[in-house]
């Protein structure tokens, strides 16, 4: 479980306080891996312990902690996450941000916080690559499970986990089909 784990980049350090999970090939429909390799998912499909950023609105940038085994698809993502060193320049790049609980209460604002974009992707975290990625100096707590965020596919999926009363975890928005025009 990733929650509680610190990732660091470009002068911040968050705490993972929520993270999603997604299957791959013909297991996950939300999944981006779940109709095979493309230029855009083969990171997905390992080794673990890298980074598969995509772009979402065609401006923001989300991040996943790949984590099968190579050949089959499986990432984490990572939803949000508390500041804990680097805080000035946490602010600097979150200059929207209401609350410091409000710097990377979601993907792409963890991701703008954290100063990355499409140049991490597939990427190691394990210490020679953009972002690094260190085990907690303590257990995260209660961790509550629901459903997934963001997603038209699958979404009833309870594979989103957060620490459990932590103010930085992103607002959950149950999904609504779209109407018919």
């Amino acid at each position: 479980m990733l929650l509680g784990w610190r990732l660091t980049a470009n002068g911040v350090t968050a705490r993972l306080t929520e993270v999603e999970a997604y299957s791959g090939l013909g297991e996950d429909p939300a999944s981006h891996a779940h109709r095979g390799v493309t230029e855009r998912n083969r990171v997905m499909f390992g080794p673990a312990g890298r980074l598969y950023v995509y772009q979402i609105y065609g401006m923001h940038f989300c991040a996943n902690v790949v984590c099968g085994e190579t050949g089959r698809a499986a990432a984490v993502l990572l939803r949000a996450g508390a500041v804990v060193d680097g805080i000035d320049l946490a602010r600097a790049r979150r200059p929207a941000a209401r609350r410091d609980s409000d710097l990377a209460a979601g993907p792409a604002k963890l991701m703008q916080m954290l100063g990355l974009n499409r140049a991490a992707n597939d990427t190691s975290l394990l210490g020679d690559g953009p972002a690094v990625l260190a085990p907690p100096d303590s257990p995260a707590g209660p961790i509550s499970a629901g459903p997934r965020v963001g997603v038209t596919s699958a979404h009833d999926v309870p594979w989103r986990f957060w620490i459990t009363g932590d103010p930085t975890v992103s607002a959950y928005r149950r999904h609504t089909p779209r109407k018919p025009a």
